[in-house]
């Protein structure tokens, strides 16, 4: 299934403190949907058109994957956020940041605005040295 994101709002939790909740319109297969639907039970929401709801006090991007469970409860699929993690603290550093970055910038579906500067190629000149093997 995929959910990609609405909208979100603020509210009050246990503590009186707000929180965010990120609210994302469900798609699949019917059979998905379905099974969806029926985990969700009491607390299944659609959209005004049709489209079903799924809430989250973490945001999990803009798109994301969604997977049930073996005890039937609706995540998303974090693997590419535990991957850039991952990445960026393998090499820590400037390296480790930049690479943190690019991550972050990705799983938001942003491109990079600069290009990676190359290196750039020395020519190397003809030389009018002695050849040793011609003495």
């Amino acid at each position: 299934m995929k959910a990609k994101l609405k909208r979100s709002y603020k509210k009050l939790n246990k503590k009186g403190d707000l929180t965010s909740v990120f609210v994302y319109g469900v798609s699949g297969k019917q059979d998905e949907i379905d099974q969806f639907k029926e985990i969700q039970g009491d607390f299944f929401r659609e959209h005004e058109d049709g489209t079903p709801l799924w809430f989250s006090t973490k945001f999990v991007g803009n798109d994301a994957d969604l997977l049930i469970t073996s005890s039937n409860k609706i995540v998303a699929d974090m693997s590419k956020f535990d991957q850039a993690d991952s990445l960026s603290k393998q090499y820590g550093g400037n390296l480790g940041s930049e690479l943190a970055k690019l991550g972050a910038m990705q799983l938001m579906g942003m491109t990079p605005t600069e290009e990676v500067p190359s290196i750039p190629s020395v020519k190397r000149e003809e030389s009018n040295d002695v050849n040793l093997d011609d003495l």
